[in-house]
């Protein structure tokens, strides 16, 4: 059987194109009949008459008299089992409803699934613009989450978004027609983590926007960046709210990996209005505000030099080995620091520098630079290992 080509589902904007395992359909054969019934359900379809304790008819969303049907068997053990499986994957492969090809898509790879609704005055055409705002704050939520994996903080800027967007490798986006909705498919081998941090992340911004509301604290946002709230997540959920009447977010779990441990089953989505956005503002400035700076030991080649003069202090430009986990930073130095990197960029090496990590401009700058020496390329080395050694250990 071969998929037909449609553009409702497609590799998530910020990864790279989805891997080859997506494109198959599921194999009858490994197909759980539980699973898709499960799917079907999640997904708005119907259960109808059936033979009892041998399988279910199942319809569409909005089922009208010439809708593709599909039957379901209830179990593995009913003797037609995988002819039925067969036929009902044919059938959604070939089914006009959008639904089914989320259903397939969450046969073909278990997914946890996060689904996003932009409300906006019904019997009004979305325009491309709300719905490009639509995938941009999406992809946003999706990149706080996994920034949020990788450590809690209330500002991340540039650290760690080279392997946040590497967890997002893989995640499938679903559009509904209209605009108004979207949906993303997160693999649960690559990405579960960051769909339970986004559970826990969302609910406590939920919580401690009500609390600024009530009483004008600050107080519960800086608690929840324990939870993996951020000025990422605060700035995406204002991205996708404005210009709208309000916003839901929810998380449905991969019937095939379960729930997660610390999870509820099932949840209520989280929603937020235009009345929020004043609260996330401020708590997005807060956090930009409050976040220090870090003390870090930089190893990195220098790709720029510039001064204003012959001699004197001047400014560099290192692509990041070691010390930091962002990709190039800015860094100040004094003339015979500068004179220093620039021995070691014409001979090729590395240097290593001292500073302070600063979180305005987002973690690209570093102050109070100082023991600038050129490092040998094998300690350079050296220095990748360690921090690649860090970064599995972390993970």
């Amino acid at each position: 059987m071969h998929r037909p080509h449609d553009d409702s589902v497609r590799p998530h904007a910020t990864a790279r194109a989805a891997q080859p395992r997506y494109a198959a359909e599921p194999d009858p054969a490994q197909v759980d009949p539980v699973v898709l019934g499960a799917l079907l359900h999640r997904h708005g379809w119907r259960r109808r008459a059936g033979a009892a304790g041998r399988y279910a008819r199942w319809t569409p969303p909005g089922h009208t008299g010439g809708a593709t049907s599909v039957l379901v068997p209830e179990s593995r053990s009913f003797p037609d089992c995988e002819d039925l499986l067969c036929e009902a994957l044919t059938a959604l492969a070939h089914s006009a409803a959008p639904s089914a090809r989320e259903v397939l898509v969450g046969l073909t790879v278990p997914s946890d699934e996060i689904r996003w609704w932009r409300d906006v005055p019904q019997g009004l055409a979305v325009s491309w613009t709300a719905q490009e705002q639509l995938r941009a704050a999406a992809r946003q939520i999706l990149m706080a989450g996994a920034l949020a994996v990788r450590g809690r903080a209330g500002y991340h800027g540039a650290r760690h978004r080279r392997r946040a967007l590497a967890s997002l490798d893989g995640v499938l986006v679903g559009v509904a027609p209209g605009g108004r909705a979207l949906t993303a498919f997160v693999p649960v081998d690559s990405g579960r983590a960051v769909t339970v941090r986004l559970h826990h992340a969302l609910r406590a911004a939920r919580a401690a926007t009500d609390r600024q509301l009530a009483t004008g604290g600050m107080g519960a946002f800086d608690t929840a960046v324990a939870l993996g709230v951020s000025r990422e997540l605060t700035e995406a959920v204002v991205a996708l709210v404005r210009g709208s009447e309000g916003a839901r977010i929810s998380l449905a779990w991969s019937p095939v990996a379960g729930v997660p441990d610390g999870c509820p089953a099932r949840h209520e989505p989280v929603e937020f209005s235009p009345g929020d956005l004043p609260a996330l503002r401020l708590a997005s400035e807060r956090y930009l505000r409050s976040e220090p700076s870090v003390p870090v030991r930089i190893t990195g080649t220098v790709v720029r030099m510039s001064r204003a003069a012959p001699a004197g202090p001047g400014t560099v430009r290192l692509r990041v080995l070691a010390g930091a986990e962002v990709p190039h930073i800015r860094v100040a130095l004094e003339e015979d620091a500068y004179r220093t990197a620039g021995h070691a960029h014409l001979a090729g090496v590395p240097i290593r520098v001292v500073g302070r990590l600063e979180s305005r401009g987002g973690f690209r700058r570093l102050t109070d630079a100082s023991n600038v020496v050129s490092a040998p390329v094998g300690e350079a080395r050296q220095d990748r290992g360690s921090r690649g050694a860090a970064a599995d250990q972390e993970r």
